[in-house]
């Protein structure tokens, strides 16, 4: 159980340093920190929010249905922050680089990243034009989490699994509800 735990530790520095330290450049520096921010909660609760309001009738429970998973997976984030801490890539390994405003709570799972994957599992589950659309912006919300150096690899996998499983589970106690 040892060398996993090893070999998991290693596999994250070193995929945290190939994305913050190699893929580094002027247009991602530029791109990231606004990018990022689509996985946060004004984005996220503004795009449902206005889903709610200006889509027809037949699709707003998709946005009901998505702000049910964001609600509870967002408990799971939580909970796991608390009970499983750990310290942030960028003030654990001194040589990633870091930008503006970087945050100091812990790290594990991304909050970001399952907020993103939480929606736009939820919306593809409904229709197959919009994963075009927001599987991809999902992903990239992720890669920003890692390029900005808040988490580890493996925080955005775990933030992926819990949004994708949360918007899961929502939509089909909702398909049995309805």
């Amino acid at each position: 159980m040892k060398s996993l735990a090893t070999w998991l530790t290693r596999s994250d520095q070193f995929l945290i340093q190939l994305v913050n330290c190699h893929w580094k450049c002027r247009v991602l520096d530029w791109l990231m920190p606004w990018v990022t921010h689509l996985g946060g909660a004004r984005a996220t609760i503004g795009f449902l929010s206005a889903w709610l309001i200006f889509m027809p009738r037949h699709v707003k429970l998709w946005a009901v249905e998505a702000l049910i998973a964001l609600a509870t997976s967002h408990l799971a984030v939580m909970f796991l922050k608390k009970f499983l801490p750990r310290i942030r890539p960028y003030l654990k390994l001194t040589h990633l680089h870091t930008f503006p405003n970087p945050l100091t709570d812990y790290s594990f799972p991304s909050g970001h990243t399952t907020a993103a994957f939480s929606i736009a599992l939820t919306f593809s589950l409904h229709s197959s034009l919009l994963m075009i659309i927001l599987i991809p912006y999902a992903v990239i919300i992720g890669f920003s989490r890692m390029y900005l150096a808040l988490h580890y690899p493996t925080d955005v996998l775990i933030g992926v699994f819990l949004g994708s499983s949360f918007a899961l589970a929502t939509v089909r106690l909702f398909d049995i509800w309805y």
